[in-house]
């Protein structure tokens, strides 16, 4: 497998699909962001408002399906592959974790580049017809604004939960499918991926308002010393908040060991990055469990710390199931999820 560097971020999905599906589904905050502009020969063209690294919307118009994308960062490259769109991928990059089992044939395929994040000048070379990522990397420091691209003919899409809009939410991941499913007419295929999502949840709803639980839960990531808290504007947080849970400190971004404590919460979510280290997660979990200052926690006195990859819930993509299944499990451990 290939050497994968740093930076931030299925088994197979399967449900059944209705097309348009995703109709109104739309994220907090007014994100409707996509658009069909249908043409008098059948799908295209198709027009996506996507978000520059300002946060400002642009619209893209696709006159037909990409044929070149530069895919950089985990969900973009796992996305392109659960929608059977590894041909049309010139160069990836920037990858946190080995991709999904499901998708290392495809991703066999893949122009996967030495640098984890391309210079601007080596996006140029590639040729690109579409550049999908995240907010970050279409700053004038990076591969510049999409504006930018749009006027040398090369569209863009930046995933909405890595910072193009706020809150984040689970609907700014199901807008992404649809978007990409409509941008590459595979519209069936992005519907199973946000059904298989939208049908875990569900259970998982079920299941809480039947046993009438909504556990105290802190999702909790160890920065250097530094406590982030994954509160109610974050992905983790609706993830949490979808699932029945009741978040232990829903407006702090950052906490002390002594906010942990006085949230006294029942479950907590240890947030991780392997980064191909397979022992992060016990060692995130037992940092935790082994602090004098956390001994009286709840979570903590129950055995209720769980690790949760980084990339499950955060701009997660088709790692979305994977992180909803782990949020589940770990606040109804009688569910058993799967």
């Amino acid at each position: 497998m290939r050497s994968l560097k740093k930076q931030f971020l299925g088994i197979a999905l399967s449900a059944v699909l209705a097309t348009g599906v995703l109709a109104g589904c739309g994220s907090a905050g007014g994100n409707d962001s996509a658009s069909q502009s249908a043409g008098t020969d059948g799908h295209y063209p198709v027009t996506i408002t996507t978000y520059d690294y300002d946060k400002q919307p642009v619209e893209m118009t696709f006159e037909k399906a990409p044929e070149k994308v530069l895919a950089v960062y985990q969900n973009a490259i796992e996305t392109m592959l659960a929608l059977g769109l590894e041909d049309k991928i010139v160069a990836a990059s920037g990858l946190d974790h080995e991709v999904k089992p499901a998708y290392k044939d495809a991703f066999a395929k893949v122009n996967y580049l030495s640098e984890f994040k391309p210079s601007k000048e080596a996006a140029t070379a590639l040729e690109p017809d579409m550049i999908l990522s995240w907010t970050s990397l279409f700053s004038d420091k990076n591969l510049g604004s999409m504006k930018e691209w749009q006027s040398q003919g090369v569209n863009s899409y930046n995933m909405l939960n890595s910072g193009a809009v706020s809150p984040k939410t689970l609907d700014n991941e199901y807008q992404d499918f649809e978007n990409l499913g409509k941008i590459f007419d595979v519209e069936d295929k992005a519907g199973e991926l946000v059904n298989a999502i939208k049908d875990a949840v569900k259970q998982t709803e079920t299941y809480a308002q039947k046993e009438n639980k909504s556990p105290k839960v802190l999702v909790m990531e160890d920065q250097s010393g530094q406590i982030v808290n994954y509160g109610a504007t974050t992905l983790a947080g609706d993830m949490v908040t979808k699932l029945k849970g009741t978040l232990a400190s829903p407006d702090a971004s950052k906490l002390g060991e002594e906010d942990v404590v006085a949230a006294n919460p029942e479950v907590i979510f240890a947030v991780y990055m392997d980064r191909d280290d397979q022992d992060m997660a016990a060692q995130t979990k037992d940092a935790i469990m082994n602090n004098a200052a956390f001994a009286d926690i709840d979570a903590v006195k129950n055995n209720r710390v769980i690790p949760i990859e980084l990339g499950q819930m955060y701009c997660s993509g088709v790692r979305t199931i994977d992180g909803i299944h782990t949020i589940a499990n770990g606040m109804y451990p009688d569910l058993n999820l799967n």
